[in-house]
């Protein structure tokens, strides 16, 4: 008998003693939940990302942070205020001379609301922006958290409309960034995306460039951007990099007409082996004035605007 109980302890199925858990385990955990509610599932990114803006508040974005910045002088601070920069902190110097650039700042950073008034004195603001001529007025700006390259798609579909995205390709100017992020805003894009190096960022000066627009129109960051595009590629989006000698012309791309990446190089090199070896198309913009080239900004308004006016 001893024998026998133990070739029957061997075998699967419930034992005595067990409490019933194996039966429990068959009970199943429910139905799967869906996929806004799914932590790290890509629709519950962009679902988070939407209530953000409803609410006002900066996206939360998951591509990583930037440094925070200093906007420091009377001009530049009331200029960044001016064009809804975002800010933390406006530090003004103790027993400052009071004239017109110093209480407009005052004023607008205690209309916005948030952003915290704070008096130091004038060794504090040297230590702070490292001998720079602050002329007594420093503004904080917090980092900017960029969202993943996925998320631009997956809120584009979410919304019922197929992807059109920028990517820069060795674009340095911040200035760039911002009329980049204004153009994909104007002509109904989902979102920028950027290489993690070598590449312009979401500071102040892109703020302002893209005045107020950066709020709505999410910004990507991307390790390697060859791998980034790759990845579109794979989801069925048409990568299309624009080149002075690309074999066909902006008008007759009808790929622009449904899930597309548009590729913008540097104005001086273009686009990089790389990224270019990995574009669907190469197309050039048609330039009978006779310049050799358009600065990052020109060029994605050119094409986003054929985009949009392909897609009705």
């Amino acid at each position: 008998m001893a024998a026998n109980n133990r070739r029957m302890s061997g075998k699967k199925g419930a034992q005595v003693g067990s409490g019933g858990k194996r039966r429990r385990g068959l009970e199943g955990k429910g139905p799967t939940p869906p996929a806004e509610m799914r932590k790290g599932h890509a629709k519950q990114r962009v679902a988070q990302a939407q209530a953000r803006r409803a609410q006002g508040r900066p996206q939360r974005r998951t591509g990583g942070k930037s440094t925070a910045e200093m906007v420091v002088g009377r001009n530049p601070v009331a200029e960044a205020l001016r064009e809804g920069v975002p800010a933390t902190t406006l530090y003004v110097q103790q027993f400052i001379d009071n004239d017109e650039r110093v209480r407009e700042a005052i004023q607008l950073a205690g209309e916005r609301g948030g952003i915290h008034l704070m008096e130091a004195p004038r060794p504090e603001l040297d230590r702070m922006t490292n001998g720079l001529n602050h002329q007594g007025l420093v503004l904080q700006v917090p980092p900017y958290e960029y969202a993943h390259p996925e998320d631009l798609a997956a809120a584009a579909y979410d919304q019922g409309e197929d992807p059109l995205i920028v990517a820069l390709d060795g674009v340095t100017d911040p200035r760039n960034l911002g009329a980049v992020v204004r153009s994909v805003s104007a002509f109904g894009g989902h979102g920028v995306v950027v290489p993690e190096r070598r590449a312009a960022g979401m500071t102040a000066g892109a703020w302002k460039t893209s005045a107020g627009t950066a709020a709505r129109t999410p910004v990507a960051r991307a390790t390697n951007l060859t791998r980034a595009l790759e990845a579109y590629k794979k989801a069925g989006i048409a990568v299309v990099g624009l080149a002075a000698d690309g074999d066909r012309e902006i008008g007759d791309l009808e790929a622009l007409e449904g899930p597309v990446v548009i590729v913008v190089g540097s104005e001086g090199k273009g686009l990089s082996r790389l990224v270019g070896e990995t574009c669907d198309f190469r197309v050039r913009i048609p330039m009978p004035g006779g310049a050799e080239s358009l600065n990052a900004g020109v060029a994605a308004g050119v094409v986003l605007y054929e985009a949009a006016r392909r897609r009705g």
